[in-house]
């Protein structure tokens, strides 16, 4: 592997960290830099791995924030999600994924940039089932596939006006649960080998780094702002996936 190829996922994996502490949208970014880098398939197992490692970190700094009833809401329709999408990925090949991905991001960008458009009131009271199902069936997809699922669970929790404490401890707990969830699935399609581990290990230094970053930050950066420039990264990334 090149020098750039491996500052490249350096960077990826500090955004992974940072993400799970701070701006989930972030991760979408790491998602597209670790399918440029390395074969899809490969991309997918190596940011799985990184991201459980940032999840464990999140839980514990905001583990007294998570808003169980949430969390509760959208867990049983999460593992039908994943079983879609671990069908998905059986089927399809490393050009069609890394593509799905690219859309996938785009549509969820798309989703994130509608929301900006619309009221932020905050009265509103809880989403219908129906809509914590969709959002539930959606992210397990999402994360199965793409390891994007952090787009749709901001969406959902958005509209819920959740704050940014128990935004960021419902996400924490209900990823670190989800991506747990995703390791058989991944075993069992052999998309972990010994290099993806090596490599992944030697990348969680970074991860670490880029969580204590995400702490610091959470409490100062505006909002608004910080989401305004993840949005457009997203963009950008995903289509450099589909047209790539």
């Amino acid at each position: 592997m090149t020098v750039s190829a491996l500052v490249l996922l350096s960077v990826a994996a500090l955004l992974v960290g940072f993400a799970k502490t701070a701006i989930g949208g972030v991760a979408s970014i790491a998602v597209a830099i670790f399918a440029f880098v390395l074969p899809t398939r490969e991309s997918t197992a190596a940011i799985l791995l990184l991201l459980i490692v940032g999840d464990a970190v999140a839980v514990w700094h905001y583990r007294h924030d998570a808003d169980w009833r949430l969390i509760r809401q959208l867990v049983p329709a999460v593992l039908p999600g994943l079983a879609l999408g671990a069908l998905f990925l059986a089927w399809v090949d490393d050009t069609m994924l890394r593509r799905s991905i690219g859309v996938l991001l785009l549509v969820l960008a798309a989703l994130q940039l509608v929301l900006t458009w619309r009221s932020t009131d905050t009265s509103r009271v809880g989403a219908s089932r129906a809509a914590a199902i969709g959002t539930g069936a959606a992210a397990g997809f999402a994360t199965m596939t793409a390891n994007a699922a952090g787009p749709v669970m901001t969406l959902y929790l958005v509209e819920q006006g959740v704050e940014k404490l128990r935004f960021l401890g419902t996400s924490a707990l209900f990823f670190f649960g989800v991506n747990l969830c995703k390791l058989p699935f991944s075993a069992g399609l052999g998309l972990f080998d010994a290099d993806t581990v090596r490599r992944t290990a030697l990348l969680v230094p970074f991860v670490l780094v880029g969580t204590w970053l995400g702490l610091h930050t959470a409490r100062r950066l505006s909002q608004s702002r910080f989401d305004q420039a993840v949005l457009a990264a997203t963009v950008v990334s995903a289509i450099a996936l589909v047209v790539r």
